[in-house]
């Protein structure tokens, strides 16, 4: 009787050894998988993201992914800009048809954000041209009302260093308050 106890508790022993050494295993595997070289990334950087965040996700749902083409190649522009403004505007040099962005008393610029360690590396951020907003009674700045940047919560991917090999790098998510537009706010006095 004592041998047959010996026996089960032998084989009951060995299994547990082999079923941990098994999951461990799995575990560094598993660890490996969400790990990418520099060359990974540079190839399909964009089928790696897609394994943190899942196959559905459109990055293009972002204006501050879909403007980055535009804001690179205008000539690709449906409608193309006269003369983008670079500091804040009179009234008068507003026309219509132009870009929203040029029409607002609280116009806007955008500019490339590039970021080498986050997902998507580059990001169109919007920059307000003015740091009051354009009276439509004068066509001039007035300090009554404050321009302020709109910003959009947009989910990004942080590269790091993997904890187990510092020539690999994986990913982790991150909330980026990205600002996508210029508004009229009343001051804070």
């Amino acid at each position: 009787m004592h041998t047959l106890w010996f026996l089960l508790l032998a084989v009951i022993s060995a299994s547990y050894c082999y079923a941990s050494r098994h999951l461990r295993g799995s575990h560094k595997s598993h660890e490996l998988a969400n790990c990418f070289s520099d060359q990974d990334l540079a190839e399909s950087g964009e089928k790696v993201a897609q394994r943190f965040v899942g196959h559905r996700m459109d990055w293009n749902k972002y204006s501050s992914v879909k403007l980055v083409e535009q804001l690179e190649n205008p000539e690709k522009r449906k409608r193309r800009k006269r003369n983008p403004q670079v500091s804040c505007p009179n009234y008068e040099v507003i026309s219509k048809g132009i870009d929203i962005s040029e029409r607002s008393i609280s116009p806007w610029t955008y500019r490339i954000d590039v970021d080498e360690d986050r997902f998507p590396q580059k990001l169109a951020f919007a920059k307000c041209l003015c740091n009051h907003c354009i009276s439509t009674f004068t066509g001039k700045e007035t300090s009554s009302l404050n321009s302020a940047a709109v910003n959009q919560s947009m989910l990004v991917l942080r590269k790091e260093t993997c904890p187990h090999n510092r020539n690999m790098y994986t990913f982790r998510i991150e909330y980026l308050n990205v600002p996508v537009a210029c508004t009229c706010v009343v001051p804070l006095y």
